[in-house]
């Protein structure tokens, strides 16, 4: 399966790879005819400084996006895999764009090109090692990389002398941006077809909802091939699906106690005071005893707050992510019958317990047959930003 889906892979990455070059000399071409090359009146030292305008505008936007949204690449690398073709495709039709328009406004255009072609660099630079790996099943990643470069400089080349002679003959503007279009649309299709073929082992957001969803309802564990099949490229983030539906709530990994906190008892829209925070607290804090997290679910807005405590493995944040699904999905099958006030935090917390004691029951089976099924259950794939950890602490009183 793996053989089948690297060959495919290859196929698809080759002439993606074939027609993004040839769009990438007519994008160039565009470049330096809006920098002036041919005019006479052009400066270099004005093309100089439109350079160095570009390279730190990319360079900025590289360090931003980076710090923004660096862990969540990795368990979200099919889809920042396409998102970064999409920003290289929208580079190239800003470049083709600026021959347009006066100088002012193609500044500006070129540097968004630039950042576009930076924010590409990152997510696909950080895809194509998470995708490397999962596609090296014997250790052998060094090696992976190194054909891949060879044969993606391979079809580079080749891209580039088709180009040249593309180029030649392609001179209008109709006839430039027809082509354009067509091997951009081209280069996007082959690349939302390699990664459709991809059947990734970690269950990250998404992946979790179809997996254990279908396995609470229907007992059934399903395939990293047989999700791939049903999962989107584009997510929502923290979405809670159960099975294919529409989202019925939203979850949030490793928040602070602070997050919690606020989440128990919203601050009076006058004092700002929190009433009963300590009781509920207490009562949440008791119920997750013995477990590694704390699950709090708010009706208004629908969201699941995950808060995991010391130590907490990958095994403990899937039983979590599995615990607010099954909360949010019983709530929403009964939502009519929560009231408001303290009978429905009452309400809300009975419902917990007894999801967390069903889960409890089923736990140890689902974790044994996702193994058996080729899950990988040591990856941390369900946080996808900076997460937090708290410590309770039990003072006896003397």
């Amino acid at each position: 399966m793996a053989a089948l889906q690297t060959t495919k892979k290859k196929e698809q990455d080759s002439l993606q790879a074939f027609t993004s070059s040839i769009a990438g000399l007519l994008s160039s071409r565009a470049v330096l005819e809006g920098v002036g090359v041919g005019d006479s009146s052009a400066s270099p030292t004005a093309a100089l400084l439109l350079s160095i305008l570009q390279e730190s505008t990319g360079r900025i936007a590289t360090i931003l996006f980076a710090h923004r949204l660096g862990t969540a690449l990795e368990p979200e690398c099919k889809m920042y895999r396409l998102a970064a073709d999409i920003f290289n495709d929208a580079a190239m039709l800003l470049d083709c764009l600026s021959p347009a328009l006066p100088r002012g406004p193609r500044v500006l255009l070129l540097s968004a090109s630039s950042v576009l072609r930076a924010l590409c660099g990152v997510a696909a630079g950080s895809a194509k090692a998470s995708l490397s790996a999962h596609f090296a099943k014997w250790g052998n990643l060094g090696e992976l990389n190194a054909k891949d470069s060879s044969q993606e400089t391979v079809i580079s080349l080749m891209g580039m002398l088709a180009g040249s002679v593309v180029v030649s003959y392609v001179s209008s503007p109709l006839a430039t941006w027809s082509l354009l279009i067509l091997l951009l649309s081209i280069h996007l299709a082959m690349n939302h077809s390699a990664v459709r073929a991809v059947s990734m082992r970690t269950l990250n957001r998404q992946r979790a909802n179809i997996v254990l969803s279908t396995y609470l309802d229907d007992e059934k564990i399903l395939t990293p091939k047989e999700v791939s099949a049903r999962e989107r490229i584009f997510e929502w983030d923290g979405a809670i699906r159960w099975k294919d539906s529409t989202p019925i709530a939203r979850t949030e990994i490793g928040h602070s106690f602070h997050d919690l906190v606020r989440g128990l008892a919203p601050p009076h829209s006058i004092t700002g005071s929190r009433r009963d925070v300590e009781a509920k607290l207490a009562n949440l804090v008791g119920l997750y005893d013995g477990e590694d997290f704390l699950v709090q679910y708010s009706l208004v807005p629908r969201v699941a707050l995950i808060i995991l405590k010391e130590g907490a493995g990958s095994i403990a944040q899937l039983k979590a992510w599995a615990l607010a699904l099954w909360v949010a999905h019983r709530h929403h099958k009964t939502e009519g019958d929560y009231a408001t006030g303290a009978s429905s935090a009452e309400a809300i917390l009975n419902l917990h317990r007894t999801t967390l004691d069903d889960l409890s029951h089923r736990w140890a089976d689902c974790i044994e047959r996702l193994a058996a099924a080729g899950w990988d259950l040591n990856a941390d794939s369900l946080e996808t930003g900076s997460g937090s950890r708290i410590r309770l602490e039990t003072k006896t009183e003397q």
